[in-house]
């Protein structure tokens, strides 16, 4: 085990730092998965962080805290717990259509009804299952919406998942660590990201675990509190991980499930997780559906008729 101590320099910094009834303390111990002591010395009265666990735990826990503790005394703002940063509270406010401010400063709005209501129900519901062909913005508005209540102290963290189907290559063959031979897999989610946050933003935060992308298989025998957590490529999932994907769900969290039940890259044989769990959560209390279609493509206009003319090809079929 490893402690480090970090000295506070006022009553005033540490209740501004830790947060009511030392929520904020509770949230770092959680999310880092480490021990962390509010301690006084006797003889000077001076206060101080005692942070205690796993080197590297305790190496990156030191660290959130540190930069937190440093924006506190740099500006005397209110600290954001998950961008390490004080909250500009003069920013403007988001027009009634708009969904997210990008770090460039457009506003990032649904662009037909459907999405309007894909963005409502992901609201409204602790589970959103968006169905719908490519570019429909199934995955980049989840992402905005992500964002938005991440911004808003909805939830503590953003978790996105996808599962890796091997086109032909298994892992184990592929060159390089872990996240070298997944990085591929995942770009469509850091392309969104660095869209939205700016690439230094999103590396700050994905550095620090606010904002976590791992393979779905790596996601086994973990519970996600307070996030915000997106599987994206459902159609690829099998039955067995959907179950799990929706059964790391933890208290004050939310899920979406995105995919195209169209198309999948399981094989003729593999049944997909997401076309069966769209009919066992039928009628679930707090589970909610929305269906995208060809209207809402929002890519090169060429996209939808190549949509609609794969749709007469798949009709002429059966």
């Amino acid at each position: 085990m490893t402690t480090k101590q970090i000295h506070l320099h006022s009553q005033e910094e540490t209740v501004r730092l830790l947060g009511e009834q030392d929520t904020r303390l509770r949230e770092l111990e959680r999310d880092f998965g480490v021990e962390i002591f509010l301690r006084q010395d006797a003889a000077s009265g001076g206060l101080s962080l005692t942070v205690k666990g796993s080197a590297a735990r305790v190496t990156r826990a030191a660290r959130r805290l540190r930069e937190e503790i440093d924006a506190l005394r740099r500006r005397a703002a209110p600290v954001d717990p998950r961008g390490f940063e004080p909250l500009n509270l003069d920013a403007p406010s988001l027009p009634e259509d708009g969904i997210y401010r990008a770090h460039n400063g457009r506003v990032l709005r649904p662009r037909t009804p459907n999405q309007r209501k894909y963005c409502d129900t992901l609201t409204a519901h602790d589970l959103t299952f968006g169905i719908g062909p490519a570019g429909t913005g199934k995955t980049f508005l989840a992402v905005a919406c992500a964002l938005r209540a991440l911004e808003s102290r909805q939830v503590m963290k953003i978790i996105l998942s996808r599962p890796i189907v091997e086109a032909g290559e298994r892992l184990g063959f592929l060159p390089g660590d872990l996240m070298e031979k997944v990085n591929p897999y995942l770009r469509p989610l850091y392309d969104a990201f660095n869209t939205m946050l700016g690439g230094e933003r999103f590396r700050t935060w994905r550095d620090n675990d606010v904002i976590e992308i791992v393979p779905l298989a790596y996601m086994r025998g973990r519970t996600f509190e307070d996030a915000f957590m997106i599987l994206d490529e459902a159609q690829n999932t099998t039955p067995e991980q959907m179950k799990m994907f929706l059964t790391r769900m933890g208290t004050g969290s939310k899920a979406v499930v995105t995919g195209d039940i169209t198309q999948n890259d399981l094989g003729e044989r593999a049944s997909s997780g997401l076309v069966r769990v769209l009919n066992i959560l039928k009628g679930v209390e707090g589970v909610a559906v929305v269906r995208m279609a060809e209207a809402d493509v929002s890519r090169h206009a060429i996209v939808k008729r190549i949509i609609r003319a794969y749709d007469r090809w798949e009709e002429k079929k059966t």
